[in-house]
């Protein structure tokens, strides 16, 4: 592994473990919002995790289980979904994009009033076409600013093709822009993809 992307994976855990601790010991009166986004050739994948304290929990439960039967229908977390998503606006060198939305878990209002129920959702932006170069991607979570705080962190591309250069986060980090380097695809793997397609080409 090249010495530069050692550095950033090492930088890239160190930021995992800083988010584990305050997601283990965040305050019982607030909603942690925990944001990690993964910039991939083409797209943007999201994971947003959302915890509940214990002292905010009947306010979340109300805000999903609009019916107020004690239970969350599949139509209510869907409709939660949409609007945490609405929330969240994101932008490529100041164009707006799109999060589309992917897995969804709830779990049951027993674990918010424990204070041991997550959120997780998992959504994808779709990129436009980059030029080779650098670049710079705005993620802004608006969701719940009455009860939450807020946690931000892009994680390590698993592409050659994109560089993360730089993460800059404004007070709360509700707001990250992460600054990146968009390059071409290694002229190897397409050399390895060529050859594979001729050798098929040639079976019988």
């Amino acid at each position: 592994m090249r010495a530069g992307k050692t550095v950033c994976a090492a930088a890239a855990l160190a930021m995992a473990f800083v988010a584990g601790a305050r997601l283990s010991a965040h305050r019982l009166d607030e909603y942690l919002q925990a944001a990690r986004l993964a910039v991939e050739p083409g797209r943007v994948d999201v994971e947003l995790d959302l915890t509940p304290g214990v002292s905010v929990a009947e306010a979340i439960i109300a805000d999903i289980d609009r019916n107020r039967d004690g239970s969350l229908s599949v139509e209510e977390t869907r409709d939660y979904e949409r609007r945490v998503l609405n929330a969240i606006a994101m932008e490529i060198d100041g164009q707006a994009i799109r999060l589309q939305p992917g897995a969804a878990t709830f779990p049951d209002p027993g674990a918010f009033r424990r204070g041991d129920g997550t959120i997780r959702l998992r959504s994808t932006a779709a990129l436009p076409a980059l030029s080779t170069g650098a670049h710079q991607l705005l993620f802004r979570n608006r969701h719940r600013r009455d009860l939450s705080v807020y946690l931000a962190n892009a994680l390590v591309p698993d592409s050659d093709e994109i560089a993360i250069s730089a993460q800059r986060r404004d007070g709360d980090q509700s707001e990250l822009t992460i600054e990146f380097v968009s390059r071409p695809a290694a002229p190897g793997l397409w050399r390895s993809a060529s050859l594979w397609l001729a050798a098929a080409r040639s079976r019988p």
